[in-house]
């Protein structure tokens, strides 16, 4: 096996989304290219209602997928094609834009802790204008595997130890874990070796080689077949892998698309009314 190392890390920034939502994002802003097929990270994180009560009302998306993964509290899920979804601790929703879905995310909460993270993931141009898709996962359907030390790792996609996640049919084969380590532990993860791989922490710290991560910061890993995570501290991260696109990518707000044209057009779209038809 060949091990994978930090080839880079990138720190997440505080900013506002949605109705005022403060969030924490990982994104690397004018080159979405660099992470692919991943866009960003967002994690909301907070004990006080006002960072989270507005939500994010009605809003479109095109060309991607997005995933939102809940640890406390709860979110409502509402888009245009019916689903009504109700994330409680725990659960998944994976959602696939394709050529327009216009949602909302709205918390079931007026106070109380909130956390959770939302992924993007890209499309390749061939899938971009598919139809919308939605996927819901309770806890229960999500299984876990117990790793050595104390440790467990959550499986959101993908197989980990035999164990595979209850997310399918994606295109970019990929694979979503939340690890937790505690102070110590160590962990040895398979990975495909085609696939971009990184690793968010969002509690703690871990060591990957010589290199640590810390609380709040995403590492880009360099190539390889394998990955040995060290916790420093009692610490949890999200481990996400998936196949690259290699396309050039545009972007204005909620589209992601490869052209100025075509962002150009689901504009249009949306302020036609015609986006999801």
């Amino acid at each position: 096996m060949t091990q994978r190392h930090v080839q880079q890390i990138f720190q997440s920034y505080l900013t506002n989304d949605g109705d005022g939502v403060k969030i924490r994002r990982v994104a690397v802003r004018g080159h979405l290219e660099t992470l692919d097929p991943f866009l960003l990270l967002d994690e909301i994180a907070s004990d006080d209602a006002a960072d989270y009560i507005g939500g994010f009302p009605p809003h479109p998306h095109r060309g991607f997928e997005t995933v939102t993964y809940m640890l406390e509290g709860a979110f409502t899920h509402k888009d245009h094609m019916g689903n009504e979804g109700h994330l409680t601790a725990g659960a998944v929703q994976w959602m696939t834009a394709g050529k327009g879905v216009i949602h909302s995310e709205m918390p079931e909460q007026d106070k109380g802790r909130l956390h959770g993270f939302q992924l993007w993931v890209n499309l390749p141009a061939k899938d971009k204008m598919q139809p919308a898709r939605y996927q819901e996962f309770t806890p229960e359907q999500i299984p876990e595997v117990d790793l050595h030390d104390g440790g467990k790792a959550i499986v959101v996609a993908g197989e980990l130890r035999g164990v595979t996640g209850p997310v399918s049919q994606v295109i970019t084969e990929p694979c979503y874990f939340d690890i937790r380590l505690p102070s110590g532990a160590g962990v040895d993860v398979p990975v495909n070796a085609a696939h971009m791989t990184l690793v968010y922490v969002y509690r703690g710290a871990i060591d990957i080689g010589s290199q640590t991560v810390s609380q709040g910061e995403l590492a880009q890993l360099s190539d390889g077949d394998a990955v040995t995570i060290q916790a420093s501290d009692d610490s949890a991260m999200l481990f996400l892998s998936a196949a690259s696109i290699n396309e050039p990518i545009a972007n204005h707000g909620p589209f992601v698309m490869n052209t100025r044209e075509e962002i150009e057009q689901a504009i249009a779209d949306y302020q036609n009314g015609v986006l999801t038809d």
